[in-house]
């Protein structure tokens, strides 16, 4: 392999590896919630608390992101094979939620940086080039239910956590050879790359407060659209569709298929179709089959949707931060926009957590999803953003 050039680093390859760790660490909570709630004997609200763990502190990894992607990346790296490894060891909820915050910072930092690297690295049809890469995200978020289904019945969930977080811990390193191999990591040549990495394409424009707001809400609103989805849907078919934790798990496994090929679709349709034509047609689908999940009964309805929910989830987020990124935002308020997708990804969950507890159930607690669809639809008809300049 070549070695990349400043402007280039993090490589590609390494922007797919990392992609793939947050991927699983994302979705690493579903497919084990039922464990974790036997193994601390936890009701649903108490559940709920380990999801919130890790998203805020998802949150905080991306309001705290600045100009210095590179370095970004690098200690998000590094947070995650923490974060994770305390998370392994944790003998009880709350310290396993401390371990969710740190990891969930490393994860929420890793995505932020990525993210606003590749938007400014790949200017030509940039929501096709953010969805390609956002599919590399998706396989590893589809690993996560494969593993835990085959790995959980033979070994210890500690042990498998321990590794996870070795994987952070390797490709940090191999980020830090990229960055002594370009940048000698001197302070002061590493500077001045991040300056230039933080220049390009363009100058930063400064985001009007409107523009600003808006997609604030938007993605606070998607973080928790698809995390409500993905994060309970295991717990959901267990209890009403199959009565097997391994066969629960590849209903999520069928989710994050779809959402993996609707990620390779959408990285084609956008070549073809405006971003915001597309954003409106995956929330509209959304919300229709979130409903009909929430009358279902059956395992086969419910593998059924799970798969045609992940497709309509798909393009919602790669479309709605290519219209942010065509206004060419300083890195810290972009940064800020993906870090509230990881507030709301903290908070509906928890949510749906409460709802489900108080107020009947879980199919009850799935309006939380269908309103954010509605509104989030709603929103996209605010003349509040610019669309890119293709097709």
């Amino acid at each position: 392999m070549p070695t990349p050039q400043p402007h280039e680093v993090p490589s590609t390859p390494v922007m797919h590896l990392a992609f793939v760790l947050t991927g699983l660490g994302t979705m690493l909570l579903g497919p084990i919630l039922p464990l974790l709630s036997q193994r601390w004997h936890l009701d649903d609200a108490h559940t709920g608390l380990l999801l919130m763990a890790q998203f805020a502190g998802s949150f905080l990894g991306g309001i705290t992101t600045s100009h210095r992607l590179r370095t970004g990346t690098l200690l998000g790296l590094a947070a995650g094979a923490i974060g994770f490894t305390l998370f392994a060891l944790a003998p009880s909820l709350p310290l396993a939620c401390i371990g969710l915050v740190i990891g969930g910072f490393g994860v929420g930092r890793v995505i932020t940086t990525i993210n606003i690297t590749a938007g400014n690295r790949f200017t030509q049809n940039r929501g096709s080039a953010l969805s390609r890469l956002n599919f590399t995200w998706s396989f590893g978020a589809l690993l996560s239910p494969v593993l835990a289904a085959w790995l959980t019945p033979h070994f210890a969930l500690s042990n498998l956590l321990l590794i996870f977080a070795l994987c952070f811990l390797l490709l940090a390193i191999l980020l830090l050879i990229e960055l002594r191999n370009n940048f000698d990591l001197s302070f002061r040549t590493l500077s001045e790359a991040e300056g230039e990495e933080s220049a390009s394409p363009g100058p930063a424009q400064s985001l009007p407060t409107a523009i600003f707001l808006y997609f604030i809400t938007l993605l606070f609103l998607y973080g928790g659209l698809e995390t409500c989805l993905s994060a309970w849907l295991t717990t959901f078919a267990l209890r009403f569709g199959v009565n097997s934790l391994a066969l629960s798990e590849y209903t999520m496994v069928l989710l994050l298929s779809g959402l993996t090929a609707g990620r390779a679709i959408a990285t084609w349709l956008l070549l073809r179709m405006r971003e915001r034509t597309l954003q409106r047609i995956a929330l509209i689908l959304s919300a229709l089959l979130a409903a009909a999940l929430a009358t279902s009964r059956h395992a086969s309805v419910i593998a059924t949707l799970a798969v045609l929910l992940g497709i309509a989830l798909a393009p919602i987020f790669p479309a709605t931060f290519a219209l942010l990124m065509a206004h060419r935002p300083p890195a810290r308020k972009a940064g800020v926009v993906m870090a509230v997708s990881g507030l709301g990804a903290a908070a509906l969950p928890w949510l749906m957590g409460v709802i489900s507890t108080h107020a009947g159930g879980l199919q009850v607690a799935l309006i939380v999803p269908i309103a954010v669809a509605i509104v989030m639809l709603a929103l996209s008809f605010l003349p509040a953003s610019a669309e890119s300049t293709h097709p």
